[in-house]
């Protein structure tokens, strides 16, 4: 069985009911959204920093923390993974010039 964000979504659901005292995912929850949404922004920056210095192993690094603080904050607004990934799977039905296009204007 491979690995996959279904799987991750998992394991943060699990860590996200434990104790405060065990887990750094229920921590980070408990924090609230504003704290994960500024979590995932360093860690952005931390990826984009890591891509432009052409740091392969670091970018690799920096991306798993990308995804794992990304897939915390859904978990912390109250929005599902599956919500996520329709939304994706819906958006390959056309290209993402046309998919762009149809978008409200102001949304980017």
């Amino acid at each position: 069985m491979s690995f996959t964000l279904e799987t991750l979504d998992e394991r943060i659901a699990l860590r996200a009911a434990a104790s405060l005292d065990e887990s750094y995912t229920a921590k980070l929850i408990a924090a609230g959204v504003q704290r994960v949404a500024k979590k995932l922004g360093e860690e952005s920056t931390e990826a984009v920093i890591a891509a432009v210095a052409g740091n392969r192993d670091e970018l690799t690094g920096e991306a798993a923390d990308v995804l794992y603080h990304l897939l915390v904050l859904l978990r912390a607004a109250g929005v599902p993974l599956s919500d996520v990934m329709a939304t994706l799977e819906a958006r390959t039905a056309q290209s993402g010039i046309a998919e762009k296009a149809s978008r409200p204007k102001g949304i980017v």
